[in-house]
C-alpha cells in the first residue's frame, strides 16, 4: 500500500478506515488481495444498491460494450439513453402518476444538487434557500452550503452564502412547532427575513445520522413552500432508488416535490450518473445549455440503470427489501436491549437501519472491529456516532445474518473492554 500512502493525496478518507485493496467483487461480498472477504454493509454510499458486479447489469453492459455502442456523446440521442428514459417514465413515473421532465447533468450528485438550486432561483427570481440541520447535500461550493456538517464546510475556504439552515424535524426546536414559528417569521412584515427560492430537505437524512421525517412534517413544509412561492427539493440521492422498501423515500408522506434529486443508485452497476425529476412548469424556465456537464449521462449507465429498473416492474423486490429492513431493525433493537444502559436508540426504514451510541470514539472503534473480523459499515450523524447499516438490496439473507452477527460479536468485544 506504500503507493497509495505516499502518492495519493491526505484528502483521501475511507481508505484509511478500511485499509486493504479490494480486488473482486460479488453482490454483498468483497475480496481484497491478500483473499480475506469482507460482507459489504456500505455498498458504496448507496451506490450498489443492486450488488457488486451484478450479473444482469453486467451482461447488460458486456453486450453493448462488444457491439461497439457508443460510450460517450454528451448529452446527444442515443438508443441507451431513450431505453432509459422510457424505462424511468413506464415503470416509476407512471405507475406513480408522476409528471416530471428527466434532466442528466454530471454524473455525482452534489451537480444534481446544483442544477437544482440553479433552477429554483430562476424559476422564483430568488436567492435564499433554507437547509435544515444535519442534512447533507455535497462537496461544491452551492451543495456545500445547504449541507449542515461543520467538518466539510470549514474546507470551503469561502464564505458559505445565501443559505439558511433550520432545525431538522428530529432535531431540537425542529418538529411542527419549528415550522410554524418559520411560518410566522417570514409572514411577518419586520420578521427581516427574506423569501426563499426554495427549502431543500432529505425526507430520511443519510450521512446526517438516519434521520427521518414524519409525512406530516413534510406535507407542512411543502404547505409552507406553496404558500411562499418558494420550490420544494427533495434530495434523494442517498435515500432513494429503492432504499427505503419504496422507490423514493418519501412515497408514503403524500407530497409531490418540484424537485427531486437522484444520482448514487441510478446507474445500476456503479458507473455514476445523476438526474434530477423536474416539474415541467418549471424545466421550462432552463434555456439550452445553461447547465453542462460533459459526462451527464453516459451510455454505460443508461444501459446498466435500464437494466436496474426491472427490479421495480412489480413489488417483488421491494417486498424483499422491506423483509429484510425488518431483519436489520430487528437486530439492531436487539442490540439495544442488550446494552439498554448505554441508551442506545435504532432507526431507519427499508434497509437503511441506524443505531445511534452516542460515541463516536465507539463507534469507530467498532467499525475498525467489524472490518478486522470481515464486515464493513461507514459511521455517521454527529461526531461519527452512528452506525449506519445499508447493504446491497440484493443481499443474501445468509449474508445479512452473517454481517449483523460481526456486528454483534464486535460490540461485545469493544463495550466489555
Amino acid at each position: 500500500m506504500d503507493w497509495f500512502e505516499t502518492y495519493e493525496s491526505e484528502i483521501r478518507a475511507y481508505s484509511r478506515l478500511y485499509p486493504a485493496v479490494f480486488v473482486t467483487g460479488k453482490n454483498a461480498r468483497q475480496t481484497d488481495e491478500n483473499g480475506k472477504e469482507y460482507i459489504d454493509f456500505y455498498a458504496g454510499a448507496g451506490v450498489l444498491n443492486f450488488g457488486h458486479n451484478n450479473l444482469r447489469l453486467k451482461q447488460a453492459v458486456i453486450e453493448y460494450l462488444q457491439a461497439d455502442g457508443v460510450l460517450h456523446t454528451l448529452d446527444m440521442m442515443t438508443p441507451p439513453k431513450r431505453d432509459y428514459i422510457q424505462g424511468f417514465v413506464e415503470t416509476i413515473l407512471q405507475p406513480r402518476k408522476m409528471n416530471y421532465k428527466l434532466q442528466f447533468m454530471g454524473p455525482t450528485g452534489t451537480n444534481a444538487v446544483e442544477a437544482a438550486l440553479k433552477l429554483a432561483r430562476r424559476v422564483t427570481g430568488r436567492s435564499e434557500v433554507v437547509a435544515f440541520s444535519q442534512g447533507f447535500h455535497g462537496m461544491t461550493l452551492g451543495a456545500l452550503a445547504c449541507t449542515a456538517n461543520e467538518y466539510f464546510r470549514n474546507a470551503a475556504g469561502v464564505p458559505l452564502c445565501k443559505v439558511s439552515h433550520w432545525p431538522f424535524e428530529t432535531n431540537e426546536g425542529g418538529g411542527l412547532q419549528g415550522l410554524k414559528t418559520l411560518r410566522a417569521l417570514y409572514e411577518n412584515t419586520s420578521g427581516g427575513a427574506e423569501k426563499p427560492a426554495a427549502f431543500i430537505v432529505e425526507s430520511l437524512q443519510a450521512e446526517g445520522g438516519v434521520n427521518l421525517a414524519s409525512p406530516e412534517w413534510l406535507q407542512a413544509l411543502q404547505q409552507l413552500a406553496r404558500d411562499l412561492g418558494a420550490l420544494l427539493i427533495v434530495d434523494d440521492i442517498q435515500s432513494g432508488c429503492g432504499r427505503t422498501g419504496s422507490y423514493f423515500s418519501f412515497e408514503d408522506s403524500g407530497i409531490e416535490p418540484d424537485i427531486i434529486t437522484l444520482a448514487k443508485g441510478i446507474g445500476g452497476l456503479g458507473t455514476p450518473m445523476a438526474m434530477n425529476l423536474v416539474k415541467p412548469e418549471h424545466d421550462k424556465h432552463w434555456q439550452p445549455g445553461e447547465h453542462t456537464g460533459t459526462f451527464r449521462g453516459q451510455n454505460l449507465s443508461f444501459v446498466a440503470g435500464r437494466e436496474a429498473l426491472r427490479y421495480f416492474e412489480d413489488d417483488t423486490f421491494m417486498a424483499e427489501t422491506r423483509r429484510k429492513g425488518e431483519i436489520m431493525a430487528s437486530h439492531l433493537q436487539g442490540l439495544a436491549r442488550k446494552f439498554s444502559a448505554r441508551g442506545f436508540t435504532v432507526r431507519g426504514k427499508g434497509m437503511m437501519q441506524a443505531l445511534d451510541l452516542g460515541d463516536g470514539a465507539l463507534a469507530k472503534a467498532i467499525a475498525r472491529d467489524c472490518f478486522e473480523h470481515g464486515m464493513l459499515f461507514g459511521p455517521c450523524g454527529v461526531g461519527g456516532a452512528v452506525i449506519k447499516l445499508i447493504p446491497p438490496l440484493t443481499i443474501p439473507d445468509s449474508d445479512l445474518d452473517a454481517g449483523l452477527a460481526i456486528l454483534g460479536e464486535a460490540m461485545d468485544r469493544q463495550i466489555e473492554a
